[in-house]
């Protein structure tokens, strides 16, 4: 492990959600610490790091979740694991150009395990974050063992999902949690109504001011922030290409999860096979977010590949 600019934040409350999850899902609680790390141009990075251990599992969430969308994958699993808040998301500083495509937020993930990991990694990346870890991978393979992208692949469309988030997120400032959690029921987000209690709590912050705001940027972006997460490759689209060119340069494992009710659509595996001939193909009964709605497909998933011998 390299020399760190490290520090490890005080249990705020967070965790507390944390615990009420182990109960439910019937499971010890993980020691959990937050971490913290200055990047180069001034801008902090935060992550979630679980168990005693040197971590061999990364996490990435998908846009405008955060490193808790993973707890219970990370319960589950029972194993020492890094969960990183991408930049704009969590506890992770906004970027002031307001730039999250996959391409830059690779660069700070890198910077990431280079200072939390001391191994090649089972890198794992939902959505916005799959991008991320494809990305990752191709640039930096020395520090990934292998690839799992979960309901994302290069050519998928979002324009649907931001429709909804766009009209949600119009509003991204409340009296009190309770209000983002009325909007959010009625929207039919977060699961049942613990889960968008949990969520709502972990994903906003109180201001000076005592109104409570989403912690993630893109919600105060509103529309026009989704263009930037975009991964199509129609009209030349430069984020997808990219994607897509890391994907096909990876001599590691690659294995896409999808989920019945998220957002890939045939012709998107279908494609994905087609370019990546040996990567696995798991579906799962799950909505887009796999780690929420189904974490013990996840889990299971990552605990076999960690008892594959390392190459």
């Amino acid at each position: 492990m390299q020399e760190q600019n490290m520090a490890v934040v005080e249990d705020t409350g967070e965790f507390r959600c944390l615990r009420e999850q182990a109960d439910v899902l019937g499971v010890p609680m993980s020691s959990v610490e937050r971490l913290g790390l200055d990047l180069d141009d001034g801008r902090s990075l935060s992550a979630l790091r679980f168990g005693a251990d040197e971590p061999a599992v990364t996490l990435l969430h998908g846009a405008g979740l955060n490193a808790h969308t993973w707890d219970a994958v990370a319960l589950l699993l029972g194993r020492s694991v890094l969960a990183v808040d991408l930049p704009g998301h969590g506890d992770s500083a906004w970027r002031e150009d307001a730039d999250y495509s996959p391409e830059t937020l690779a660069v700070d993930v890198a910077s990431a395990l280079e200072t939390w990991t001391s191994q090649p990694q089972l890198l794992v990346g939902h959505s916005l974050g799959g991008l991320t870890a494809a990305i990752v991978a191709a640039r930096h393979p020395h520090l990934v063992e292998s690839l799992v992208l979960v309901d994302i692949t290069p050519g998928v469309d979002p324009a649907a999902a931001p429709a909804v988030l766009r009209e949600f997120y119009a509003v991204t400032d409340f009296a009190a949690r309770a209000d983002a959690v009325e909007r959010a029921v009625a929207f039919g987000l977060g699961g049942d109504r613990a889960a968008t209690e949990r969520g709502v709590f972990l994903n906003t912050r109180v201001r000076a001011d005592g109104r409570v705001e989403w912690k993630h940027h893109l919600a105060h972006l509103l529309g026009h922030s989704f263009d930037a997460v975009r991964a199509r490759t129609e009209h030349g689209d430069e984020a997808g290409i990219a994607a897509w060119s890391a994907l096909e340069s990876l001599t590691v494992p690659v294995t896409l999860m999808r989920a019945a009710r998220g957002f890939l659509q045939d012709a998107d595996v279908d494609e994905f096979t087609r370019r990546l001939p040996t990567a696995s193909v798991i579906a799962v009964d799950a909505g887009h977010n796999i780690q929420e709605t189904a974490p013990a497909a996840i889990s299971t998933l990552l605990t076999d590949a960690l008892a594959r011998p390392i190459r």
